[in-house]
């Protein structure tokens, strides 16, 4: 969901809310110009579990929420790619 409509300056991948988290979690990011955008979800060995967005966005601010409900506790990583911008971070399931 675009929850802004300013101009970001910078690409930012924002830390996720709450963290540590049971079972939803909000992910959030800003794009300072139009492209393919994809948030991917990563397990502790670095594998694809899920791909939350894979498509072209306007420039803007973001949110997403995150159901981590079928998932066990563990950490797990979220990749923001958009052009050459790359970033990942990391969270912590807690059930």
């Amino acid at each position: 969901t675009q929850i802004g409509s300013s101009l970001p300056v910078n690409f930012i991948l924002g830390q996720n809310y709450p963290n540590p988290f049971n079972p939803v979690t909000k992910l959030n990011f800003m794009l300072p110009k139009q492209g393919v955008t994809k948030l991917v979800i990563l397990d502790i060995t670095g594998r694809e579990i899920s791909i939350i967005l894979d498509q072209r966005l306007e420039p803007g601010t973001y949110e997403i929420d995150w159901d981590a409900s079928k998932y066990p506790s563990g950490i797990y990583f979220y990749s923001l790619q958009s052009g050459n911008f790359k970033k990942k971070k990391k969270m912590i399931l807690i059930k």
